[in-house]
């Protein structure tokens, strides 16, 4: 199979979609793979690094687009690229297509075989494609909303973990999935005091025999939510639902309670957002302020972190992009239920459940095979 790896072209996008040992993985198995020029530059992965792995390097995406059979990818297609993919051409790569109607539908137009990143799955019901940057979002999103405090950034000028006869920050997590997890974390780390809200009983008990007293867990309700919101000095959005839009768990009547110069970070963005305020940013003007309250709502947080997030993904991405350059499209998918998942959109037809009802497509829903 010929497989092509355009360059990142979203706002403060570093990353890139394979790393020189992927594409020697590949080249091992008999595949061709094309990289286009600098894809990698900017984390230290050269265009020489990326030839000694037996790379072909193209000078355009154009040109990968053109010729490649599966496009391989880390960001979701920006509009010129959706131009340029082809009927039959399979795109591996995020996509967060149900608050994006417009992205779909060019998807759908397209007639490409698009697989989702965060909507494959794993035997254990978890999304192992997802997890790693769910994890590097999770620890920026206490670095970003650190700073955000900062009285220079528009916050209260609160340290997150206080000093001795001076209160820490109090931190809220709404959802304890592996954002949470990795948010709650760093918060714990630096001193603050922390509260996941969760509506899984189970997921908080673990969370408390992980953790101990050093968090505090909440099950989530409206009640406690809007009760924890008016006591937050920072909240991390980290709720999930696969594939689907994000629920809102704070309203605009909610924000008008909070602490003036408190902090919401919604790392749920790529999804819609689980903040009724929320509309996307990027990392040139990331934060905007509403009714007193900073948001911060960044839709590709590990973009700057691009080299340790590059990694951390393709290590995870890698044996399916290998199984479909084995065995072909139709074969991977019949062998793999947990891959088939990740099936967003099969030429010209939207395939996922949540996608379809997102964007009230039912009857361009079809059954995957």
């Amino acid at each position: 199979m010929l497989i092509g790896v355009p360059k990142e072209i979203k706002n403060n996008e570093y990353r890139v979609g394979m790393t020189p040992s992927g594409v020697r993985e590949l080249v091992s198995h008999g595949h061709r793979v094309m990289v286009e020029t600098d894809a990698g530059n900017a984390i230290g992965l050269t265009d020489t690094l990326y030839q000694q792995a037996g790379a072909e390097i193209m000078m355009s995406a154009s040109d990968i687009f053109a010729k490649a059979d599966m496009i391989i990818k880390v960001k979701e297609p920006q509009v010129q690229e959706r131009e340029m993919l082809r009927s039959g051409q399979i795109l591996f790569t995020y996509l967060h297509l149900a608050p994006d109607h417009q992205q779909t539908e060019d998807l759908v137009a397209s007639g490409a075989i698009c697989i989702a990143y965060e909507t494959v799955t794993n035997e254990h019901g978890g999304l192992p494609l997802l997890a790693p940057m769910s994890e590097v979002a999770g620890r920026m999103a206490i670095q970003a909303g650190t700073h955000a405090l900062e009285k220079t950034r528009g916050g209260m000028g609160i340290l997150l973990g206080g000093v001795p006869g001076v209160a820490p920050a109090k931190v809220i997590v709404l959802g304890g999935g592996v954002v949470g997890l990795n948010a709650a974390r760093m918060a714990i780390g630096l001193g603050a005091d922390v509260t996941v809200i969760d509506r899984s009983l189970d997921r908080l008990k673990q969370l408390d025999e992980q953790f101990g007293p050093h968090l505090k867990t909440l099950y989530a309700t409206k009640d406690m939510i809007e009760r924890a919101v008016v006591r937050a000095d920072l909240v991390i959005g980290a709720v999930l639902v696969p594939g689907a839009t994000a629920p809102k768990l704070i309203t605009r009547d909610m924000l008008s309670t909070m602490k003036q110069g408190a902090v919401l970070i919604d790392v749920a963005i790529d999804q819609g957002g689980c903040f009724e305020s929320s509309h996307p940013t990027t990392h040139d003007d990331p934060t905007y302020v509403e009714q007193g309250v900073i948001h911060y709502c960044v839709a590709n947080m590990p973009g700057i972190v691009a080299r340790t997030s590059t990694f951390a993904l393709t290590n995870a991405t890698l044996p399916f992009i290998i199984e479909l350059a084995n065995k072909g499209i139709k074969q991977a998918l019949n062998d793999n239920i947990y891959l088939s998942q990740g099936l967003n959109i099969y030429q010209g037809k939207v395939t996922c459940k949540a996608v379809a009802e997102a964007h009230v497509m039912a009857n361009k829903i079809s059954t995957r095979s």
